[in-house]
């Protein structure tokens, strides 16, 4: 018996399929949570309604709570024991939820407060469970993170040579902005990502040429990681749709 119902609370909580249920309600909880969470940082809204802000965040903690003590109690119905499972990043993510949402009852430190508040945010991140298509996305970055660490060094050997030149070509005209390669660092990134602050620019023709080098380069750079993510992510679709027409005809079969 149980076992039984062990059973049931692991598949309310952990669905196959579309969200319904228990994981709909989560859900909905999350979104209300989050909301009142960034409210609650105005304080013309909070102002007078502070009770209001109590009470909800209290409900919000309970169900929370709730929430991951079930999980953890129901994990051996999953392919994890419970202590594999409390290991997971989401678990973790979970727990620090959990924590941000009781502490605020514990003490009253203005600091403290605020960084709970911040904390907060990571229910949002409690969504990706319930999303197939952010688990499709998962598996695909996945399969190709060996591609996209290679990117991510090539961009990082690519500023910090851009910062090296610059440093080179700069320097002595820039001391303030371009006088030490960790200074440069700042001006290549933002070239390289083509967002252009406009807070530090070259001066010299030489510079210049650099700067164009840069952002053109970064506009490679960033193209390569988002066509192995198409790709990856495309891949992904077209091997659940070939499960999904394995089983079917498998059904059939059976029927």
């Amino acid at each position: 018996m149980r076992d039984n119902l062990r059973r049931r609370v692991y598949l309310a909580l952990n669905p196959e399929g579309r969200p319904r249920g228990i994981s709909l309600a989560l859900m909905l909880f999350i979104i209300v949570a989050t909301v009142v969470a960034i409210v609650e940082t105005e304080a013309l809204m909070r102002r007078g309604r502070e009770s209001l802000f109590v009470a909800l965040e209290l409900i919000f903690a309970i169900v929370f709570t709730a929430e991951y003590v079930l999980r953890i109690w129901s994990a051996p119905e999953g392919p994890r024991s419970r202590l594999r499972y409390a290991l997971m990043p989401s678990a973790i993510v979970d727990l620090i939820v959990v924590i941000a949402s009781l502490l605020p009852f514990v003490g009253s430190d203005v600091v403290a407060l605020r960084v709970l508040r911040v904390l907060r945010m990571l229910r949002l991140a409690k969504l990706g469970r319930f999303s197939r298509a952010l688990d499709t996305l998962n598996r695909a970055v996945k399969s190709r993170a060996s591609h996209l660490l290679a990117t991510l060094a090539m961009a990082a050997v690519f500023v910090l040579m851009s910062a090296t030149l610059m440093y080179w070509i700069e320097g002595t005209d820039q001391p303030d902005r371009f006088g030490s390669i960790p200074r440069a660092l700042w001006w290549a990134s933002v070239t390289m990502t083509t967002v252009g602050y406009g807070d530090v620019v070259p001066l010299t023709a030489l510079g210049k040429l650099i700067a164009v080098i840069t952002s053109m380069g970064g506009i490679v750079l960033i193209a390569i990681p988002t066509g192995i993510l198409a790709a990856s992510f495309s891949d992904e679709l077209a091997r659940e749709e070939e499960i999904a027409a394995a089983q079917q005809l498998d059904d059939e079969a059976r029927t």
